[in-house]
């Protein structure tokens, strides 16, 4: 796994991993804990933005690295600016803060200090996308008879309201593309953080397939 830098020096509630997949790690007490393998990433700050330049303040933050030559010559330029053009880093997001930002902090990479054990987080990934489906599969619908002559067995019936409305009403749960949409589990807890060997253990299921990309924040709930 990639190491973190050990120079961190911009202490941030974000980061963001890959997931790795998932395993199972027993506690203190012998009791058996699923865990989700977040593997540590290197995240710097790629650009300062400000409210008299950019009408807000904001932290960029690149990450995911890639070969050079799979690098585009625009994204090589801003990297440049920061002197990261080393990393061939190739996704960006932000941190909005409402003060002014410390342009000092330009090319330096994030902190997980704040990110110790037993601490709460949210995560947020695209979940795994299941392609056109049904309305049994997608919302749970009970469906018809399976048998005995039955004509109706995996439809969703009726959706109509006769002469009046008549219209389907929106939202109406319907067969359509199921998935890969944002999703955010909220109050997951840190079992163990290792930043030599590059991973965190998170409890439980985390959203996303395997080598996906995972926003981990710290909790907005926090409890």
């Amino acid at each position: 796994m990639s190491q973190v830098a050990e120079n961190s020096s911009f202490v941030t509630p974000i980061f963001w991993g890959v997931k790795s997949g998932m395993t199972r790690i027993f506690d203190a007490s012998g009791n058996h804990v699923p865990v989700t393998v977040i593997k540590l990433i290197p995240n710097y700050v790629s650009q300062i933005k400000t409210l008299e330049k950019d009408g807000y303040n904001a932290y960029q933050v690149a990450y995911m690295q890639k070969r050079e030559v799979l690098v585009k010559k625009p994204t090589k330029g801003h990297l440049a600016k920061a002197n990261i053009l080393d990393k061939c880093l190739s996704r960006f997001s932000e941190i909005r803060i409402d003060s002014d930002a410390d342009v000092s902090l330009l090319g330096k990479d994030l902190s997980l200090s704040k990110f110790a054990p037993e601490t709460l987080v949210d995560v947020t990934s695209l979940s795994k996308g299941k392609g056109f489906q049904g309305v049994m599969k997608r919302y749970h619908f009970s469906g018809g008879p399976a048998s005995h002559g039955s004509h109706f067995h995996r439809h969703p019936g009726a959706i109509g309201n006769r002469a009046t409305p008549a219209r389907v009403f929106k939202e109406k749960k319907m067969p359509g593309h199921m998935g890969n949409k944002k999703v955010t589990i909220q109050n997951q807890t840190i079992v163990s953080i290792n930043l030599e060997k590059g991973y965190a253990l998170i409890k439980g299921v985390v959203p996303g397939h395997k080598n996906s990309v995972v926003k981990v924040s710290l909790a907005v709930k926090n409890s």
